[in-house]
């Protein structure tokens, strides 16, 4: 692959070959070819990638990351169309169906009609890059050839499709499936019983320091957002420069620019989840049209019979038989539960602010990579639409910003808790939010707790990691950029105190019990990776969680879940106690609970059971997610855990592995943007085996990160691969 920087009398031969295209078009027909960029990498083989406008970088982009993820793209390209089945077989059927149902590929294709013409262009010169990249990157992955799976052109819209299936179910509208089914067997007073940060909820940590606490003047933005580690990794660390920008930060891999953390050099932002509440389920009455049997309606809200949108799609599967999809959709939004599947006799359409607006606020994407303060990252994301975020930012001039950011429909309290009844004109949507922000005063922290953006939300993270940050922050006045790997790293989990606090109660209890309980009282509580206490906690807990969901007060709810598949995570009691353990240990609304019982037994089970005495690293190891995975791979083990700010979760009761903890991990200097810092769990590169595939995972297991280079002389201008 041959890549230079392109000349002005290349523009002027662009413009010449194409009469019929002007404008933003012009500007994507420019883009095309591998010499309209240079690309240069790191010491981590990590892009950096200059060229001579925006949309000739877009198409950089998109073309190094074919060459780089081809396998991962096509992945995310086929889960969101509803098609990954046809070269992944059958175990992608499910997810296959629910993309079909709930219309994913059908949203994107409207947000993209609706784009306004520089944003569409820059989209689509991003795709050219895909497109001409995407068979080279093919051939250097061997999952290709395994799958017999053949790459073909992506279309204009595929972007804003990856986005969407990324983060349809970021708001767990699926919690409000459990909340239902526990308001029918505990009542309604208990619909919030289980409410905390659960196994289907992205979370992160962020933390702002102001200058006037770090030892340059400037500020610091750093944290690490936590989402199910994948291989390859969900976030590609990259550099864009051009003559209007040079922006490096992490991008998510089929989608252009830097949307979620980024650094211009004189401004920077990051976001969380903002635990926000915007999708809604509506539980709808659907008939038989009258006179006519292949017609379908549902009752409205005005008491009239309105018609259902209804086809059929077919979903091929490797290895097996086509399997066909009944989609339908009410006003309300697609149906994504008939009520033959659920169980409870109900059908359920999904109401997500993407399909009414027809918007995901792309034109933020472009407008980010040009901010120069902390005012023009503002006024972008007054444009962001989803998902709803927490947004922290700052620049060189001393800015700070602490806002949120995202479509939040206003809506009656109910609609946020369970489903709602469809034909009651009380649901309805009846506008949008505000998304509120307020002045940083000391450090600002956002890992998903209560706070900013609680009048948006139903269920948050536990206080715990964010006070924790806080305690950390406030420990000096001067703190530097690679100080923040002390913060990354903390093991402490102020979640285990409500449990243990039970121990000095217990009387009767055998020898090793009462050994056992002196051990754990004299613990430092901190999940270390060496630390073969914190293995015998975990234990300890398991035993716990599983002898509370052996409650008979739970009976009803054990269960094994129905209903289409990709629902069940949310829908499992054993995780979902191991989750809201310590809610559960103080709540009056379970009267019939015996906690102290409980705990007695968990004791004397796991004092008789003699836990080894291994480090937690040991038992706590790393279990990606990966499209096809490899029996032969070696994961780390780690330190930490759900409620630490080294956030690697377990879930409590099941496993002691973990499958979700911090994504990336970043640190923004506002005083120099070279003494930055980052690093992902593998690498920079996606395919398997390849030199920078996993050569961060070592630094990443322990907590620590790799320098941001800027310096072009310090980089290796690629030619050929």
């Amino acid at each position: 692959m041959s890549v230079s920087l392109v000349t002005n009398a290349d523009d002027a031969d662009a413009n010449a070959t194409g009469s019929e295209t002007t404008g933003a078009d012009a500007s994507v027909a420019r883009a095309s070819g591998a010499d309209a960029f240079e690309l240069y990498r790191d010491d981590w083989g990590i892009p950096h990638l200059r060229a001579a406008d925006a949309h000739r970088l877009a198409y950089a982009q998109g073309r190094t990351t074919a060459l780089d993820r081809a396998w991962q793209l096509e992945v995310e390209r086929h889960r969101a169309q509803g098609s990954s089945a046809a070269f992944l077989g059958p175990e992608s059927v499910a997810w296959d169906g629910f993309a079909r149902r709930s219309r994913l590929a059908d949203t994107a294709r409207r947000c993209h009609e609706a784009l306004d013409p520089d944003t569409a262009a820059w989209v689509r010169a991003y795709v050219d890059g895909v497109n001409d990249g995407l068979a080279e990157g093919a051939a250097r992955d061997e999952r290709f050839a395994r799958t017999g799976h053949t790459p073909t052109p992506w279309e204009p819209w595929v972007p804003l499709a990856i986005w969407i299936a990324t983060h349809i179910l970021f708001a767990g509208f699926a919690t409000k499936l459990w909340r239902e089914r526990v308001a029918r067997v505990l009542g309604d007073e208990a619909v919030t019983l289980f409410a905390t940060d659960g196994p289907g909820t992205a979370g992160s940590n962020g933390w702002l320091v102001p200058g006037d606490r770090t030892a340059t003047g400037s500020a610091i933005i750093a944290g690490d957002p936590h989402r199910f580690i994948e291989d390859p990794g969900v976030y590609q660390q990259i550099r864009l420069s051009c003559p209007e920008y040079d922006v490096l930060g992490l991008a998510v891999p089929g989608i252009p620019g830097l949307g979620h953390f980024g650094h211009t050099g004189s401004a920077a932002w990051a976001i969380t989840n903002a635990m926000s509440d915007y999708q809604d389920l509506y539980a709808e009455q659907l008939r038989t049209a009258p006179g006519d049997p292949d017609a379908i309606e549902a009752l409205g809200p005005d008491g009239a019979w309105e018609p259902v949108a209804r086809h059929i799609e077919t979903i091929i599967v490797a290895g097996a038989d086509p399997v066909e999809v009944e989609v339908l959709e009410t006003a309300r939004g697609p149906v994504i539960i008939r009520d033959e599947t659920d169980g409870g006799g109900q059908t359920l359409a999904l109401r997500y602010p993407p399909r009414v607006r027809r918007d995901l606020g792309f034109a933020v994407l472009p407008a980010l990579l040009r901010a120069r303060t902390v005012a023009d990252i503002d006024r972008a994301f007054d444009g962001w639409a989803e998902p709803v975020n927490v947004v922290h930012a700052a620049d060189t001039e001393g800015g700070l910003l602490h806002r949120v950011a995202g479509a939040v429909p206003l809506r009656h309290r109910a609609n946020r808790l369970r489903p709602v009844p469809a034909w009651d004109p009380q649901y309805a949507w009846q506008g949008w939010a505000e998304t509120p922000a307020e002045p940083v005063q000391g450090f600002a922290v956002m890992a998903n707790a209560r706070g900013i953006a609680s009048p948006l939300g139903v269920e948050f993270a536990p206080p715990h990691r964010a006070n924790r940050i806080r305690e950390l922050l406030s420990g000096s006045a001067d703190w530097t950029p690679g100080a923040m790997a002390d913060v990354h790293r903390d093991t402490r989990l102020a979640s285990a105190e409500p449990l243990l606090a039970l121990l000095p109660g217990l009387d009767g209890l055998s020898p090793e019990a009462a050994a056992l309980r002196t051990r754990l009282l004299a613990w430092d509580r901190h999940m270390a990776a060496g630390s073969t206490d914190a293995t015998v906690f975990s234990a300890f807990r398991t035993a716990t969680v599983r002898s509370f969901a052996a409650d008979p007060v739970f009976a009803a709810l054990a269960d094994a879940p129905c209903g289409p598949e990709v629902f069940h995570p949310w829908l499992y009691l054993l995780p979902k106690i191991g989750y809201a353990l310590e809610g559960l240990l103080t709540t009056t609304l379970l009267p019939g609970l015996d906690r102290a019982a409980h705990v007695r037994s968990a004791l004397e089970e796991t004092a008789a059971a003699a836990c080894p005495d291994a480090p937690w690293s040991q038992v706590h190891r790393l279990a990606p997610w990966s499209a096809l995975p490899d029996p032969e791979a070696e994961w780390p083990g780690l330190g930490g855990d759900h409620d630490c700010v080294n956030a690697t979760s377990t879930v409590p009761g099941f496993t002691d592995l973990t499958a979700r903890a911090s994504s990336a991990r970043y640190v923004w200097d506002l005083a120099r943007r070279e003494d930055s810092l980052w690093v992902v769990p593998l690498g920079a590169d996606g395919v398997t085996g390849s030199p920078h595939h996993r050569d961060q995972l070592p630094l990443w297991a322990q907590c620590e990160l790799v320098p941001v280079v800027t310096d072009w002389t310090r980089l290796t201008k690629e030619t050929s691969r």
